[in-house]
């Protein structure tokens, strides 16, 4: 594959401008006509960037602006190489903070010259991808044990807002960068500049900024910088997958943000809305960024998404696209974070691919089956219990309840993210640490102990310490 160095090696074809319309603009060239998903500059300085997105006839294209179109007017000389968007790839980008074309907005000092990529890839042939599954710890209790990651997989965090995905993903990434020796991703797409703000800051005081790479596509920003955004991170990390072969983490906050950017897109290019306002083409747009995240023969990008739903509603087109694409889905409850129970993950609703007995082990399996069970038979018994109370219960049902709710103040877990709110150190689990302590719940070790014994601990030694 060839290094794209900048769009200076290939003659200029010169347009002009012929309508503007909010963010969509109509270019004419006389000579040659550019193909879809050239970037042209237009604009005093050129400083207003258009990707092409269709060709209306043998002399007009049709594109979308990535930045702001302020200035424009008809008859403006518009210029093009005819090569698209392309990001800088390498170890020079280590520890810095990018926008949609590869400009570093950190404020250091200028990025090496070297290879630059275009952002439209192929994903990788299926010849290439590896058939082994593998886990990836997270060191999160609550995951690690009902829902498995995959190495190379994606993962979903469905929620509302203000249920806690940020935070769970902004954890993920201090609990990996230290251990993998892999390079950390983190792609903001439509999300608040404040929210990348703290994270640069944290990673960069927790001195893991080294292994990480950040590029964001805020919410100020225009709909089609914040389209191509998750494109362009792509491109960086499977530079590392293919190239260097190192083991790659792909944060992405958030997904639905991707999709409605699509949305604002295709409003408007003046494409018919299909159901409840969503483009036509967003089942093929979504396949196209996601179909990219691959284990293959020479490493793997491991992925977790953060994915809004609008109105805490799963059901919505948005969500429903985006499971079919994962390979574990973790989902966010409001009740559970009105509660206090952090992470606020819903276990009966949340799922994985990875937990079955041939991938995680027979143990394993039988105890978060036990799990499951445990806590699904409490939700069944909470009607009762709160119409005539536990008195009415019977004695095994009575054990159940108490098993359940050791069990849910047991997977909360104190966070790295949040020390600065909650006051309580963050800890990191073994997955060995967290089967054995759900594992002893279930056996009754310490029905003697309160349940607020159990919140906001880590390891089941920490109990231990606490009895002695």
């Amino acid at each position: 594959m060839e290094a794209i160095t900048g769009e200076k090696d290939k003659p200029l074809n010169y347009g002009k401008i012929v309508a503007v319309q909010g963010s969509v603009v109509d270019i004419r060239f006389d000579k040659e006509l550019p193909s879809v998903n050239s970037l042209i500059h237009s604009g005093k300085n050129k400083q207003v960037a258009i990707e092409v997105l269709s060709q209306v006839d043998d002399h007009c294209v049709r594109g979308i602006a990535l930045t702001v179109t302020q200035g424009l007017a008809r008859n403006m000389v518009a210029e093009t190489a005819g090569t698209p968007i392309t990001v800088p790839v390498g170890n020079r980008i280590l520890g810095r903070m990018f926008d949609v074309f590869g400009n570093t907005i950190d404020h250091l000092e200028a990025l090496p010259i070297g290879e630059r990529r275009d952002i439209h890839q192929l994903p990788p042939r299926l010849n290439k991808r590896a058939t082994k599954s593998e886990i990836f710890e997270t060191g999160i209790k609550a995951i690690d044990v009902l829902i498995p990651l995959e190495r190379g997989g994606k993962a979903g965090l469905f929620g509302g807002a203000g249920v806690g995905k940020t935070v769970l993903l902004t954890e993920m990434i201090h609990n990996m960068v230290g251990h993998n020796k892999g390079v950390s991703m983190f792609c903001g797409i439509g999300e608040r500049c404040r929210e990348g703000q703290e994270l640069y800051n944290g990673m960069k005081e927790a001195g893991v900024l080294e292994n990480m790479v950040m590029i964001f596509g805020q919410m100020n920003e225009p709909p089609g910088a914040r389209f191509r955004v998750g494109h362009a991170a792509l491109t960086m990390a499977e530079y590392f997958r293919d190239h260097e072969h190192r083991d790659v983490l792909l944060l992405i906050d958030n997904i639905f943000r991707f999709i409605q950017a699509g949305m604002e897109v295709s409003g408007l290019m003046g494409q018919m809305p299909s159901r409840l306002g969503y483009q036509p083409t967003m089942g093929t747009e979504l396949s196209e960024l996601e179909e990219r995240i691959a284990f293959t023969d020479t490493g793997a990008i491991t992925s977790i998404q953060a994915v809004y739903v609008p109105a805490d509603d799963l059901t919505d087109p948005a969500a429903v696209h985006a499971f079919s694409h994962l390979s574990a889905s973790i989902v966010l409850s409001r009740k559970k974070a009105g509660e206090g129970l952090y992470p606020s993950i819903d276990f009966l609703q949340s799922n994985s691919k990875m937990a079955t007995a041939g991938i995680v082990g027979e143990r394993h399996y039988a105890l978060a089956q036990t799990i499951r069970q445990t806590l699904a038979h409490y939700e069944e018994l909470k009607d009762i219990i709160a119409m005539l109370g536990m008195e009415q219960l019977s004695v095994s049902d009575r054990n159940v309840v108490n098993r359940a709710r050791r069990l849910e103040r047991f997977l909360t877990q104190p966070f790295f993210a949040t020390e600065q709110f909650s006051g309580l150190k963050g800890k990191e689990v073994s997955l060995k640490d967290a089967l054995d302590g759900c594992e002893l719940i279930l056996s009754d070790e310490f029905k003697d102990l309160p349940e607020s014994a159990f919140y906001m601990i880590g390891s089941i030694d920490e109990l231990h310490k606490k009895l002695k």
